[in-house]
């Protein structure tokens, strides 16, 4: 099932949690709604499901609107961050609970129920466990079972809230890989919400990245990635550098670094931003007189294959209180660098926005 959200917008009191929000999810997709607390994500998926009321705008599944169609009528599952199963049922009884509490006409023969059901624990592998009590599981059994649940009454659509959120990060990373293989299997529709961006960068189709009640940028985890279209979205996705400087002539100049600045080529002489993630920055010994930013190796740390490095500008015009770069720990051991040395940082690889692009500080 296809979903259409067209000038979606909604208010609570003087707060704008949506501000003519428009998307489309294409049938079998599984989308990420990625954004900081407070951006409208959650309140969108409501809408979506039926739980919340548009003061604008409206919602069509497969072009047929179902803007003020019930929840119960919607044909959605909806699978929440803390589980919401029923304490005092088995966990056959909590999947199987969807389809007996339908209306006499619609509901299965119990011969078909438990055969669904059963059908669903092994999809989720937790077949084992049917006769156990939601205490008696994992956070990460729970979550499975909670998604067992939403299937079970075959949804067009699957919304999720924060899936994972409540779960720590190595079981996060298990369900979400999980996850992703479960949509292949089942090419259900479904959009889950998370603020979590290795987490909507790794399993979703689509990233559609939100801010402030509006949507900043949707396309492919490696789109939004490699190109981000905002100030926001570069700093949201993963860690990143900001410099300020000028443009001359498409080229950006901060002391003696320069990054090519293509859409800005017409500028004679123009403050600019220059946003540079840290495994973009080179770092050389002062003595070779790189072009580039003079620091000091204030402290690095090395875990595993990755070390981090803070750098403290030995000029502060234009720069943040500390740079950070990234490289492999080979590179680090073989660059053989120590706290408190002097080096170059050579900007590689970034991204330059005119100031009413950039955000304030």
């Amino acid at each position: 099932m296809s979903i259409e959200i067209r000038n979606v917008s909604k208010r609570f009191g003087s707060f704008q949690a949506l501000d003519n929000v428009s998307l489309h999810v294409d049938s079998g997709d599984l989308i990420a709604l990625l954004g900081p607390s407070g951006c409208g994500k959650t309140t969108l998926l409501r809408i979506i499901a039926g739980l919340e009321a548009a003061d604008a705008g409206d919602i069509l599944f497969s072009g047929t609107d179902a803007t003020h169609v019930h929840v119960s009528d919607r044909q959605v599952g909806f699978v929440f961050q803390h589980y919401a199963l029923f304490r005092h049922m088995t966990v056959f009884e909590n999947v199987a609970f969807g389809l007996r509490v339908r209306p006499r006409a619609q509901r299965p023969a119990e011969a078909e129920i438990r055969r669904r059901v059963l059908e669903l624990l092994g999809l989720v592998q937790l077949d084992w466990l049917a006769d156990r009590y939601p205490s008696q599981l994992s956070g990460g059994q729970r979550q499975r079972i909670a998604l067992a649940r939403a299937l079970a009454v075959e949804p067009k659509v699957l919304l999720l809230d924060e899936p994972f959120g409540a779960l720590d990060a190595k079981v996060r990373k298990e369900l979400r890989r999980w996850l992703r293989r479960l949509h292949d299997e089942l090419h259900v529709t479904s959009i889950f919400v998370t603020h979590d961006q290795e987490e909507a960068l790794e399993v979703s189709d689509r990233v559609v990245v939100m801010n402030r009640g509006v949507i900043e940028q949707t396309g492919s985890p490696q789109q939004v990635w490699r190109e981000p279209i905002s100030p926001f979205v570069y700093g949201f996705l993963g860690d990143v550098n900001l410099f300020r400087g000028q443009v001359r002539d498409g080229i950006f100049h901060l002391q003696n670094a320069r990054l090519p600045a293509p859409d800005m080529d017409r500028f004679g002489d123009k403050p600019a931003s220059a946003y540079v993630r840290p495994h973009d920055i080179e770092l050389t010994p002062a003595a070779q007189m790189r072009p580039g930013i003079a620091v000091q190796l204030e402290r690095a740390v090395v875990i595993g294959p990755v070390a981090r490095l803070e750098l403290r500008p030995l000029d502060a015009e234009g720069m943040p209180d500390l740079i950070e770069a990234q490289m492999t720990s080979h590179q680090f051991d073989t660059h053989n660098f120590r706290e408190g040395e002097a080096l170059t940082a050579v900007l590689r690889h970034g991204r330059v926005f005119a100031p009413e692009h950039s955000p304030k500080v």
